[in-house]
């Protein structure tokens, strides 16, 4: 095994070994506690110019299969893991992990002690990382780069992952009932996958679209995608989403969610750490009823930008109360800060789709 370091901007440095590709790769240092998932989770949009540090300590136990992937190829800026399984156990597993992270071009690093990596983001806030083989640079030089490297503040990362052009999701034959628009912030398959099992024809497009083209067509309702970065930079998602509110139904989800929360007059802040993984409790504040979520976030709306005049809070989470959900008093419009098609991750929030189908439904009738 190639021998390889992850050093973080405070000086910080993990010794280890290379598993994927050995090309220096930097990018901000997160983890996710999900206990599986991992091809889900390093092709998620949402992750473009992270480095993931996975807390369970075993990755890689049952390959790499097509099926599963979440957009066209892995989007992580880099892979940490404690042991990485080499020979997968899996009858459908086409590869292993390292062989997918090599052919793809994702450097990767294995004999980390993940949870005092872990330990030592949640104390002093995610920073930027890097993984090199190159273990001769000094340690100084490598800190200086990244310190020039840009931080995720500011950082609109949407232009980077979404579509060029629209296109119709045509993966799963169902009946389908419902025309929905979804802007592609970085959209992952299994949400796409959730709207069209729920009877709706999708059309994916790119996050500068102009309202009016969408509002020219003959849709039910739009969804705004999850996806990375932050939120606030995104401007031409505001406007448009303001332009949308009232004419159309309106989902959001995560940076969806976020980016709905500015056009309805909000502000957003980073968060020290994020939340990512597939435990995370979350409060229906309507039902009281308590989901176990799959979250991927590291900004939050702040609730105090809200108005109340205007905005129901409906769902908070149970960690740190910080905002996961609200709708529009008035217009028939949504929003969770988590992820409710999972992929990885509990299905508890599979209802939120449903309840998008019958706000369409229930549009169409006025």
């Amino acid at each position: 095994m190639t021998r390889a370091r992850l050093v973080l901007e405070d000086g910080t440095v993990y010794e280890g070994e290379s598993f994927g590709a050995t090309a220096d790769a930097i990018g901000e240092v997160v983890f996710n506690t999900s206990l599986t998932g991992y091809q889900e989770i390093a092709t998620d949009p949402s992750y473009r110019f992270q480095i993931v540090v996975m807390t369970y300590p075993h990755i890689g136990n049952y390959g790499v299969e097509d099926l599963v992937r979440q957009s066209d190829a892995p989007q992580v800026a880099g892979f940490v893991v404690r042991d990485a399984v080499e020979e997968p156990s899996n009858a459908r597993a086409e590869m292993s992990l390292g062989d997918y992270f090599a052919r793809t071009r994702i450097s990767a690093i294995s004999g980390i002690d993940t949870r005092a990596l872990t330990r030592r983001i949640r104390n002093e806030g995610a920073m930027r990382g890097m993984i090199t083989t190159d273990v001769t640079r000094s340690v100084d030089a490598i800190v200086g780069e990244l310190r020039q490297s840009p931080s995720m503040a500011g950082l609109d990362l949407v232009q980077r992952v979404t579509a060029l052009r629209p296109y119709p999701f045509e993966e799963e034959p169902h009946e389908r009932k419902l025309n929905v628009a979804v802007y592609d912030f970085g959209v992952k398959r299994d949400i796409l996958r959730q709207l069209v099992r729920q009877g709706c024809n999708v059309t994916v497009y790119p996050a500068t679209t102009h309202a009016d083209e969408i509002l020219a067509r003959d849709y039910d309702g739009v969804l705004l995608s999850n996806g990375p970065g932050d939120p606030e930079p995104v401007t031409y998602a505001h406007e448009n989403i303001r332009q949308l509110v009232g004419k159309l139904p309106v989902f959001g989800i995560c940076l969806g969610h976020q980016l709905l929360g500015i056009a309805l007059g909000g502000r957003t802040y980073k968060l020290k750490f994020g939340h990512r993984g597939g435990n995370h409790p979350v409060k229906d504040l309507r039902s009281g009823r308590v989901e176990i979520t799959a979250q991927n976030h590291g900004f939050s709306v702040d609730p105090d930008s809200l108005s109340e005049n205007d905005v129901e809070y409906t769902h908070i989470n149970l960690n740190d109360q910080t905002l996961e959900g609200f709708r529009h008093r008035r217009e028939p419009v949504v929003a969770v800060q988590y992820h409710p098609e999972s992929a990885p991750g509990p299905h508890d929030s599979f209802y939120l789709f449903d309840d998008f189908v019958a706000m369409m439904k229930e549009w169409k009738k006025e």
